[in-house]
């Protein structure tokens, strides 16, 4: 049963909601994430963010290696998205101070990540691998300039402040509505921060939903790299990598358009869209790029609890979470940083306690994006022109 084609609203819009506040802002950019599985691999999310305060509704789904209907972004696709995204903005800021002329920018983003080990054994572990960012620039832009431009881009770009520190995720756990000791992760001091009842079933659309926000394209690519098949991803034990490219260029509007290709495990093509909120300077048309990194971490964790759910047999009746992230801004000022993640996981089982934890520990054990958050990760940096290409290195740490 496809929940979100059935449940009659778009996939993407601007909601009009009440009950979603951004929590307290402490390096520039607050973001605050409630997502919930609406199936096994079907999840919607609203995002609310400290700059604009509009909130956004998404949706992610995953393709056939994970047995879902492809019908929306899969999370490594959101990630990757608002990654890209955030590149191309400290880009674009930084040009303009500095008088260059960027026509026809055009970013390539692809992002790698492993799963090794066995669920079964407790050994399964998600990991993240080194960024790879080609920028294609016409052949008239300075060379040099444009290979400065970008590395300062990625360096100050909030995103960054993610990847360039070890950072360790932070929870509350919920077992059927009561509050529960999380085990061996990172605790959240206070108490956990609960979705409101009917939050999600009362978004509905604004009354200006806007142009179409995300749409989904044909297969990706046919690589050698593939390595996946119906259900694979199911596998209680794997050693795989995964690759995600997004390609991000500017429509005529100024709104960024990014292409998100799945190589591997194999699936969709999908088209989204992101501008950033009025408070930041754009016009808040689309989703900004830190709300699709932060509805990309949630989504990624909430399937690594479905996928472990399923491989040791014991379902899940729900799960949901209410994520807070936090970053620096978009003025630049050195080094980007970011705050760890901070997320209240409430889940519904007919099992102990005992279960409940460890589902939590083996989710964030094996999700790419804690992974990356927990992880330092390199930036590899190329401009590319029509004429000539040439290697700007690795961002420093």
């Amino acid at each position: 049963m496809n929940v979100l084609e059935d449940m009659g609203k778009p996939l993407f819009f601007p909601a009009a909601s009440d009950g979603l506040e951004p929590p307290g802002n402490r390096r520039g950019i607050a973001v605050r994430t409630a997502a919930r599985s609406l199936s096994v691999m079907q999840k919607e999310a609203l995002i609310v963010s400290s700059l604009g305060g509009r909130v956004w509704r998404v949706s992610s789904d995953e393709g056939a290696y994970l047995d879902g209907d492809d019908a929306a972004p899969c999370p490594l696709g959101h990630m990757t998205t608002g990654m890209v995204a955030a590149f191309m903005e400290t880009a674009q800021r930084l040009a303009r101070r500095r008088g260059i002329a960027l026509p026809g920018l055009r970013l390539v983003q692809d992002n790698y990540y492993t799963m090794t080990g066995s669920a079964l054994k407790g050994t399964m572990t998600g990991g993240a691998l080194p960024v790879r960012l080609a920028a294609e620039i016409d052949a008239s832009t300075s060379r040099e300039q444009a290979e400065a431009l970008m590395r300062d881009a990625v360096v100050q770009a909030p995103v960054r402040g993610l990847m360039s520190a070890a950072l360790k995720s932070r929870f509350t756990l919920t077992h059927n509505g009561r509050a529960i000791e999380p085990g061996r992760v990172e605790r959240v001091g206070g108490g956990p921060v609960t979705p409101g009842a009917d939050l999600f079933d009362a978004s509905r659309p604004g009354p200006e939903v806007g142009s179409e926000l995300m749409r989904r394209g044909g297969m990706s690519p046919v690589t050698d790299e593939i390595t996946s098949s119906a259900g694979s991803s199911y596998a209680s034990e794997q050693s795989r990598r995964l690759h995600v490219r997004g390609i991000c260029t500017i429509d005529p509007d100024g709104v960024k358009v990014i292409e998100q290709q799945l190589f591997n495990p194999h699936g969709s093509i999908f088209y989204m869209r992101s501008e950033e909120a009025e408070a930041a300077g754009g016009r808040g048309r689309a989703p900004d790029a830190m709300s699709y990194v932060s509805a990309g971490l949630a989504f990624c964790f909430l399937t690594q609890f479905g996928r472990y759910a399923k491989i040791v047999r014991k379902p899940l009746s729900s799960y949901a979470v209410v994520q807070d992230t936090g970053f620096s801004g978009w003025a630049p000022a050195g080094r980007a940083s970011a705050e760890p993640v901070e997320t209240h996981v409430h889940l519904g089982t007919e099992h102990d306690d005992d279960f409940a934890r460890r589902a939590l520990e083996m989710s964030e054990q094996t999700c790419f994006l804690h992974a990356l958050c927990r992880s330092v990760i390199d930036v590899g940096i190329e401009v590319v022109s029509r004429l000539q290409s040439t290697s700007a290195g690795s961002i420093d740490r």
